[in-house]
């Protein structure tokens, strides 16, 4: 009978073997994520920088559906794009953005990294932040790259980022900034004027450290 028991006891092992396998795969994914770090808009934050705060414990608990869709539907089209929500970048853009990213990909970064991002794109019930009509915009560089400026948007009144894609014709320039000396954060004092409502805020961060640009879209409701 013992002799029967072993392949049973083998079995078992090499299902348990596979399970640590595959959650260590995942740990090790989370981690290589966190040690390519690069930065987004974390105040207010960007839409897979939310997604990740609000989710990243909790990503597989189904009630996300109903209380947070679009992160919902962000989280099923690619994890990668929550645990790597300080690399959504482009290289080699050299200064032309509107060139380079094509309407209705803003939030992605045109795209970047394939499909990774393009659920970003997508219009609908993105949580909302309140904000001032003047505000902190805060950036987060967790690798210390350095600005060599930083360009804030903000829709028109009346864009709808509920059903509508987001392209250039939809924003106004705020500011763009001078250079920042390589930092944990970066601020800048945004202005939106007379608008009310419910905005997408569209930053540009382009890095110091090499030709990397950095794109990100904040859901806010300016009062």
């Amino acid at each position: 009978m013992a002799l029967k028991a072993i392949p049973a006891r083998k079995n078992l092992l090499a299902r348990a073997s596979a399970t640590v396998a595959a959650v260590a795969g995942l740990l090790a994914g989370v981690l290589t994520g966190v040690a390519d770090a690069h930065g987004s808009t974390t105040d207010p934050p960007s839409r897979n920088y939310g997604c990740w705060q609000r989710w990243g414990s909790d990503f597989q608990n189904p009630s996300m559906a109903q209380q947070d869709p679009m992160c919902w539907q962000a989280w099923q089209a690619d994890t990668n794009a929550m645990w790597n929500w300080n690399g959504l970048y482009r290289e080699g853009v050299a200064g032309n953005h509107q060139g380079q990213i094509p309407n209705g990909q803003l939030c992605s970064g045109g795209r970047t990294g394939g499909m990774r991002y393009a659920a970003l794109d997508n219009p609908g019930q993105w949580k909302a932040v309140t904000k001032s009509r003047q505000f902190t915009l805060t950036i987060t560089d967790q690798a210390r790259h350095g600005a060599d400026y930083l360009r804030v948007y903000v829709t028109k009144q009346g864009f709808n980022p509920t059903t509508q894609a987001l392209g250039w014709n939809n924003l106004d320039l705020l500011t763009t900034t001078g250079r920042y000396a390589p930092a944990g954060q970066y601020q800048v004092a945004v202005n939106a004027g007379s608008r009310t409502g419910r905005h997408v805020v569209y930053v540009i961060w382009q890095a110091s450290h090499s030709d990397q640009s950095y794109y990100f879209c904040s859901d806010v409701v300016l009062q």
